[in-house]
């Protein structure tokens, strides 16, 4: 009989302890919300507050992805466009700091990112982080279930283009009437059918300049002195270092595979009881460092630019350099991958880390100097607690981008393009990290991708990049992996953007689920409603930086047809340092060449009388003697401008001639044949005038 009360105790504990488990494969819920990321959290919350149901089903342990897992030191951009839920996280996050117990190492005093006065807090330690975003849980009482990853192959239920549930590799399944997709892989939006992109698209495609291939721009996080990256020193036959990529890095502005490089953000302290020194991983191989020895001994010492001071003594430390904790080109597969080999790259990617971090503190090759600051640090002992003190977040800085009906691209960032419906605002650069490591023409190792481009202020992102096309799936919201080109992800991927769109993503859902419509369907003027009413920002009426934005071609009379649209012979060279400009810039000519490079503008007007205008950015390196030739119904006239002249129209066109045009093309031509300096070519304008 004891042995049979025992058993039925031991039954009924079980049962009470997987019953929030049972209930949440029984219960519909109004909305499930697949991943564990601040968006996740975020948009949990709003369903709350809106009075449905909702369940996080989280394939991470931890709650809060990177704002919780290291990237304490917050990527905002203007502050002043961070609102709703994410506003209330840094709010909460300032209250815990408001409390002198959480001094533990330091005095607030001492640290300069903390001010009384302040309402928010933008740099934190992870846990600290990791605590409000399970508050969060705690008081909306919002269940939860952690490691659940969903079956990719067979998981996701769909019926007449709507999710039904969801299954997860452990067999549990999860039903709802609408879907969030929070991861930063996007494996919910794949795995429904939604279409979607992995990698840099080309300039060409949606009309960027800083899209593709990037080598001319890459000047940061660069090396700043010729490092050999041969094996045998000025012996290419005798292969590679580690870490360098055979072959060209691909055409200037072309799109490829690539996505931008991982890292973890470590939290590191020099508080000697707080501290865990660097140890070598199982693995380690110093000699995958061989570049970076080369480079240190050749004098670099920028090692500890990125060691941002987080409170307690502590950092967030991020990639600096061209040879840091970007493990550049080891995670091209990652979007798609397996579990499996989603796991490897970030075991190899940790052991990358680690050995880095080890490398400096005690290898031989590395300057005595840097070994000594370096080894004064280490990992916090008081994060972490489960994982060696390691992150348990990889920066997963982009993988799957949707591809919706509606694209955010460079254009709408800059304001070139209009974007409807905001549902919320980014403001930070338009960011790429390196992409590729190669060897250069000059026999030199170089890297290629990072960009850090200023799109000139706050811009409002778009409904419909959050919300798959109506013909794949009508009860999805995809606010992480959005319908975004790649560099315009760039900017929008930072945390508190990603915590605003989740709001906004669970208010859609509440939407359609009242409304009884798709959320493709969804009705805007109801939305901002709510979303304003719950204090998010959607729109921005403060300055933008005028002096690199660009003249949007549809706000200019006439027919414009901007230099991306010209065809281009010779090698013309991108760039926006000079303003107003139309567009996003403008090409030049290096100065370079004379006589092997011209630009032909063509556009199909209706026939009648045209004033024809070049549009350039003058300067004193300009040439005066640019030879242009304007093809007319007429013949052809021939016209000299001087580029070091102000344009008489609103300092960006001048005016060639009025001309006739009948059917064919009219076509305007710039050369730099015999010129004494630098040709710019921007945009030609055709306005139509009366006889």
């Amino acid at each position: 009989m004891r042995i049979l009360s025992w058993l039925l105790t031991v039954s009924l504990l079980l049962a009470v302890s997987s019953g929030s488990t049972a209930l949440a494969e029984e219960e519909t819920y109004d909305v499930v919300v697949y991943g564990g990321t601040s968006a996740a959290v975020a948009a949990a919350v709003q369903v709350k507050q809106m009075g449905k149901t909702v369940i996080v089903v989280s394939p991470d342990k931890h709650l809060g992805g990177l704002s919780s897992g290291g990237l304490g030191w917050t990527d905002s951009g203007r502050k002043e466009v961070i609102g709703g839920l994410a506003r209330d996280f840094y709010q909460r996050l300032k209250a815990h700091y408001d409390r002198p117990q959480a001094w533990k190492h330091q005095k607030p005093e001492e640290y300069s990112r903390y001010r009384a006065n302040d309402d928010a807090m933008w740099v934190f330690e992870p846990h600290v982080a990791e605590q409000a975003f399970d508050q969060w849980i705690d008081e909306y009482k919002i269940p939860v279930v952690r490691e659940e990853y969903l079956d990719r192959k067979t998981g996701v239920t769909v019926k007449d283009k709507r999710i039904v549930a969801i299954t997860t590799l452990s067999g549990k399944t999860f039903r709802g009437r609408m879907f969030l997709d929070t991861t930063y892989e996007g494996d919910l939006m794949a795995a429904a059918g939604v279409a979607y992109t992995v990698g840099r698209e080309a300039n060409a495609q949606y009309g960027e300049t800083l899209n593709g291939v990037q080598t001319r721009r890459a000047v940061s996080h660069q090396f700043e002195c010729p490092v050999d990256p041969y094996v045998v020193p000025g012996d290419p036959t005798s292969g590679l270092l580690p870490r360098i990529h055979a072959g060209s890095p691909g055409e200037e502005g072309q799109g490829d595979h690539r996505v931008q490089a991982y890292c973890f953000r470590m939290c590191l302290t020099t508080v000697p009881e707080n501290r865990q020194p660097f140890a070598a991983p199982e693995g380690y191989d110093a000699g995958q460092y061989e570049l970076l020895a080369r480079y240190l001994q050749k004098g670099w010492d920028g090692v500890f630019r990125k060691f941002d001071p987080a409170p307690n003594w502590k950092t967030d430390t991020n990639n600096h350099g061209a040879f840091s904790t970007d493990n550049i080109g080891m995670n091209y597969d990652y979007p798609d991958a397996s579990y499996e080999r989603r796991r490897e790259i970030v075991r190899e990617h940790e052991v990358y880390q680690k050995g880095l971090m080890y490398f400096l503190a005690n290898d031989p090759r590395v300057p005595e100097k840097i070994r000594r600051e370096m080894s004064r640090w280490g990992l916090a002992k008081d994060e972490f607690l489960d994982n060696g003190h390691w992150p348990h977040q990889i920066y997963v800085r982009e993988a799957r981008r949707m591809v919706s009906d509606f694209v955010m691209t460079e254009l709408h960032l800059r304001g070139i393009e209009p974007t409807p419906d905001s549902v919320g605002m980014g403001s930070y650069n338009m960011d790429s990290h390196n992409v590729q490591r190669y060897v250069d023409e000059n026999g030199h190792a170089r890297n290629e991708g990072d960009l850090q481009i200023n799109p000139g202020g706050p811009y409002p992102i778009s409904y419909r990049a959050i919300v798959p096309k109506r013909s794949q799936c009508t009860n999805l919201l995809v606010p992480v992996c959005l319908s975004s080109s790649h560099i315009a992800y760039g900017s929008i991927r930072m945390e508190p953007v990603f915590m605003v769109l989740g709001q906004s993503a669970a208010t859609a859902s509440v939407l359609a689920l009242e409304g009884n419509c798709d959320v493709q369907a969804v009705d805007y003027a109801q939305l901002s409603k709510r979303l304003l009413a719950d204090k998010q920002v959607l729109a921005w009426e403060g300055p933008r930086r005028t002096n690199h934005m660009g003249i949007a071609p549809a706000k200019l009379k006439g027919v414009v047809v901007d230099d991306r649209q010209a065809k281009l012979t010779g090698n013309w060279l991108p760039s926006g340092t000079r303003g107003p400009f139309v567009a996003l810039g403008y090409q030049h000519d290096g100065n370079e060449g004379q006589g092997t490079k011209a630009a032909r503008f063509e556009a199909a007007l209706k026939p009648g009388r045209y004033e024809v205008r070049l549009a350039y950015a003058a300067d004193d390196n300009r040439a005066s003697n640019v030879p242009v030739v304007v093809h007319h119904a007429a013949g052809q006239a021939e016209v000299t401008v001087n580029q070091k002249k102000l344009p008489s129209h609103d300092r960006v066109f001048v005016t060639l001639g009025t001309f006739e045009f009948g059917r064919r093309p009219a076509v305007v031509e710039i050369s730099n044949q015999g010129t004494d300096g630098f040709v710019i070519i921007d945009a030609v304008q055709f306005v139509p005038t009366r006889k």
